[in-house]
Order: structure tokens, then sequence, then C-alpha cells
């Protein structure tokens, strides 16, 4: 590795233990700011993902996770967030590493939202309780929340750890153990972690890292009978093999799915404050957000105005090293999806888009980047329109009345959020109301805490994280009911 972090030589993390592969397989990690190789981790094998498993079982079964006082596991999980802020440093290079996250926004988006997360669920975990029920029955009736089990986290590469605490915060408060994959592409902040919770005092097997390919280790994972629930964030298509599985096997699943979301500008909107949240909503994380906001409504007096300043305003967002305190662009993660992106652009110049800004790759260090671009004028029944594109490219479009840009927002197959600057309160409500989203943002965009919860609907998936919804995926009703005859 190029950076001082250490990381347990990349070996899976298994029932508390450091160990290889069975086969002895690894996996290269590359810096997509560069595109060379910073190290190796383990390739996990099917057997590998039994052995966590099978540890995971042990410890939910035999160890004091599952039967510990909320309280207790709320002061462990408040010692992981303190570990958390105090690793900043080394959990910011890591992530910059194999993300190509820039460190200005990796430090408060990333690195203390995670932190952030187990403090709140710490919280939960002591109030975790049932309560009585008054029925007509001549008995006395209560419901326990109880823990599921074994959880299966599988995580993306975009924001490697914030889907995973999100994910692994709530299972561990309600007393649940974990088996987490990680995406193949960006793999080290999770073996960070998993030396971090071990540090917390989280029992051995209680938390489990196995490192690997997707269609090996993170489909071994969810066709393992040892899972009780999985939780998935990721594209759509891969979703829905994983609600194919656990389908079949009646097991719960919660996924948060790809996104699509249209940001509505209407004519009184405030255009200075408008055009920031714009910018913000589709370069952050360099486009690789599924929350992102890469489709632009305007209304048509404001239309070429927006374009415009677009033009003029994009072009000057700083893109370059990640490690650069003045970054506000890095890389995107892996060639791939440059290649993605390229195509898109491609195909809009086919069918008549004005790129009015950006539509090419930054030739830079031999990294992944791809300028942010703003492509106008196409149609709405466009694939560029209604397939996410996941990556720095903006699409704008013009409508003409409420009703018409509701229409245009709710037209794609997706759900997971959607946003509008208006300065008529009244109309945040009502058009609030209307959108197909599971978190709407008014005036902004990504204002995101881990009280407020979000999700999909339609091909964004379903289930919640963030909040008490969270809290309640991971726990399983008991209703007790004592005769008093």
């Amino acid at each position: 590795m190029t950076t001082s972090t250490q990381i347990s030589n990349g070996q899976l993390f298994i029932g508390g233990q450091w160990r290889e592969a069975a086969d002895g397989r690894r996996a290269d990690v590359l810096d997509p700011s560069t595109g060379t190789v910073i190290g190796t981790v383990a390739d996990a094998s099917p057997a590998d993902v039994d052995a966590a498993v099978r540890a995971a079982r042990e410890a939910f079964s035999n160890g004091p996770w599952a039967t510990m006082r909320g309280r207790e596991r709320a002061r462990i999980l408040h010692r992981v967030a303190d570990l958390v802020r105090e690793h900043a440093d080394e959990i910011v290079e890591l992530e910059s590493l194999d993300v190509g996250k820039p460190v200005t926004l990796c430090r408060p988006v990333d690195v203390l939202t995670t932190a952030d997360q187990y403090e709140y669920y710490s919280a939960l975990a002591q109030s975790l309780d049932g309560a009585t029920r008054s029925t007509p029955l001549n008995a006395f009736a209560y419901t326990r929340r109880e823990p599921i089990g074994v959880v299966a986290a599988i995580t993306p590469f975009n924001f490697p750890l914030i889907l995973s605490s999100s994910k692994i915060a709530p299972a561990l408060a309600a007393g649940n153990v974990v088996v987490h994959k990680p995406a193949e592409d960006t793999p080290l902040s999770a073996l960070y972690m998993a030396a971090l919770f071990g540090e917390a005092g989280v029992p051995g097997g209680v938390v489990n890292v196995v490192t690997g390919s997707g269609p090996v280790a993170g489909d071994a994972l969810l066709q393992h009978e040892g899972v009780d629930k999985i939780a998935f964030t990721g594209s759509t298509a891969i979703g829905r093999h994983a609600a194919r599985v656990a389908g079949e096997a009646l097991k719960p699943v919660t996924m948060e799915l790809g996104g699509n979301a249209a940001h509505i500008v209407f004519e009184d909107a405030d255009v200075e404050k408008a055009v920031g949240a714009i910018i913000k909503a589709f370069v952050f994380n360099t486009g690789q957000f599924c929350m992102g906001g890469p489709r632009l409504l305007v209304a048509r007096p404001l239309y070429e105005t927006i374009v415009g300043i677009l033009a003029g305003a994009v072009g000057g967002v700083p893109v370059g090293d990640p490690r650069d305190p003045a970054t506000v662009v890095g890389p995107m993660a892996a060639d791939r999806h440059v290649k993605r992106v390229e195509d898109f652009v491609a195909l809009a110049r086919q069918q008549g888009g004005r790129v009015v800004c950006g539509g090419e790759r930054l030739d830079l260090d031999g990294g992944y980047y791809y300028k942010p671009t703003v492509i106008a004028d196409l149609p709405n029944d466009s694939r560029v329109i209604q397939e996410e594109i996941f990556g720095p490219v903006l699409t704008v479009q013009p409508f003409d009345t409420e009703q018409e840009a509701v229409a245009m927002a709710n037209s794609t197959p997706y759900g997971l959020a959607a946003g509008l600057q208006t300065t008529n309160l009244a109309r945040a409500h009502r058009v609030a109301d209307q959108l197909e989203a599971g978190i709407v943002w008014v005036n902004d965009w990504a204002l995101l805490d881990p009280a407020v919860p979000f999700g999909g609907v339609k091909d964004s998936g379903f289930g919640r994280e963030y909040g008490p919804e969270a809290l309640a995926a991971y726990t399983r009703t008991k209703s007790v009911v004592i005769s008093l005859d």
C-alpha cells in the first residue's frame, strides 16, 4: 500500500480473526486517480463465505451479543463512533485512495457521518422495547422486539463507509450479527472498520468481512441458507436477483437500488440559490450518487437563462487529484464507469442533444476522470433521460406547467429521491406530495442525517435506511399472551 494506514494485509475478517482466503487467491485494489495498483486483498470463495456465516451463527446463538442488554450494546456502539472520529485522518486517507473521493468532502460527508450513524443507533439500542396491548381477552398481552439473526450486508462502491454503516449500525443495535461483503472495487475501509469493531469491544464473530467479487462471494452470501436477512444496496438489476433469492427462501430483505432523480426549478425560484443546488446535486461524488439529481426540469421562462449560467459555471468546478484540498470533483471509481458515461454522452449527441459543457474525458495522471457535463434539449423518452447514467452528467429539459413538471419527474422507472426549487411554500408541499420518491428536498439537495429515513419506490427498491424505520427492519416482533384464568 502507498498509504500509511494499515489494514491487516487485506485479509478476510472471520470470527474475530484475520485469515487468507481458503484457496489463497487475492485481487488487486486500484487507485482511481492514477489507475495504478495500490495493493491486494483476499478474494473470498464460497468456502470463505460459508466460514463467515458459520462464525456469525455461532456468535448469534452462543455469544453474548444477542442477549446483551441494549444499554451494553449502546456503550460499545458509541465507542465505535468515538474510534471513527479518533482515526478520521487514516479513514479519510483510505477512502480517498480507494474510491477517489476528494479529501475535503470525505471527512465531513463520509467519515463523520459514519460516526454519527453509530452514535445515533447506540442511542436507539437503549430504547428498543415492545409494548403492552389492551385486549378484551382475559389475558395479559405484550410484544417483544427480537433480533433476526445473521444479516448479509452487501454494499456498493460509491459510499463504502456510509452505506455499510447504514446497515451494520442498526443491525448491531438490534442484537443481530453481520457478514459484510463490500464492493470488490472499494474494500479498504470495510477492513479498517473490522479492526475498529474489535477495538471497541464488539465480540468476535459479530461482524465478519469477506472481500471478493459479486458473482462469487456476493452470490454465495445471498444464497447461503444460514443467512436470516439480506440488506442490499446496488444496481436495480442485481437487486432483482437478490429479491428473487430472498423470496424463494422466504427471507426478509431490504434494498436500496438505482436512482434517476428529477430536480425541478419553478419560475419563482431563487435562481442563484437554485444553481448552487443544481451543481451540487449532479457533481457530488462525481455523479456516483444514487440520490443525485441528474435530471433538471426548468420552467420555460427560466430555461435558457439556467442553461447559460450552467454553461459558464460548471466548467469552473475544480476537477483533479482527490488529495488536493482544492478539488471538488475527483475521478470515477473505475474505468468501466467512465466508458459507460462516454456511451451515454455519445448517444445524447446522436439524438440531437446539445452538449453545453464538458462531454469528454479529462486526461490526468492516468486516472478515471470525466468532465462534468450538461446536455440540453433531449426528448423525454431518450435513454439518456430514462436510464441511470451514474456519472457527472446533467440533462436539462423545459416544462410549461406544474402538472407537466410532476409528470416528467415521475416518468422514469426510478423513485429514490427528487427535489424542487420554489419560494412558494404551498407549491413546495403540493409538489412534494405528488413526487414518487422516498425523499424530497426543497431548495437544496442531499440534506441527510441518520435520523431522517431514505429509500426507494418503484425500481429504486423497498425498505428504509436511517431513522428508527431502519432499526425496525432488523427486528422481529413476538407477541406473548398470558392467560389470567
